[in-house]
């Protein structure tokens, strides 16, 4: 909000221009709600339930963890959004490591890595999709038609470059 009033301030665009700076409102909403809904699952200890749920279907295996957490996230991504991927995923990404008591910076790389990898494979897998087509999304089967093998690949090879 600062960067983007200092900006206005200093008059880069005209003045008149700037409230359709904030076009595609829905994106913003969806954020916030996002944000929401990572500090009540917080508070409510969804995190670490989700964590105990992780390490045991890991059975103690660090790979096995790694291959789970980055599957959740590649579902997170697509049926959500990367952004719900980043804000929701990464305090529970946060509570497993915590719980398998392994280190936890691979883990929360993962987070980021598969929530850019994967946010093509559908319009809604990246809040910028909306925005940047403006109300005009090309049909799903068109948009799978383009983007699905390339974000299956980017998918793939993100894990792979991880592990």
């Amino acid at each position: 909000m600062s960067g983007a009033a200092a900006v206005v301030l200093l008059g880069a665009p005209p003045h008149s221009d700037a409230p359709h700076a904030i076009e595609g409102r829905e994106v913003y909403f969806f954020l916030v709600g996002t944000m929401l809904l990572a500090e009540v699952a917080g508070r409510e200890d969804l995190f670490e339930h989700l964590s105990a749920r992780a390490v045991r279907a890991a059975a103690g295996s660090a790979r096995r963890l790694f291959f789970i957490l980055y599957l959740v996230g590649a579902g997170v991504t697509v049926f959500l959004s990367n952004d719900t991927t980043v804000v929701v995923l990464t305090p529970a990404v946060l509570a497993v490591t915590r719980h398998a008591r392994v280190p936890p910076l691979p883990y929360l790389f993962t987070c980021a890595i598969v929530a850019n990898a994967a946010s093509f494979v559908l319009p809604i897998s990246n809040p910028a999709n909306l925005v940047l087509y403006h109300g005009v999304l090309p049909h799903l089967g068109d948009w799978l038609a383009r983007l699905a093998l390339p974000a299956l690949v980017a998918i793939v090879v993100s894990y792979l470059s991880l592990r």
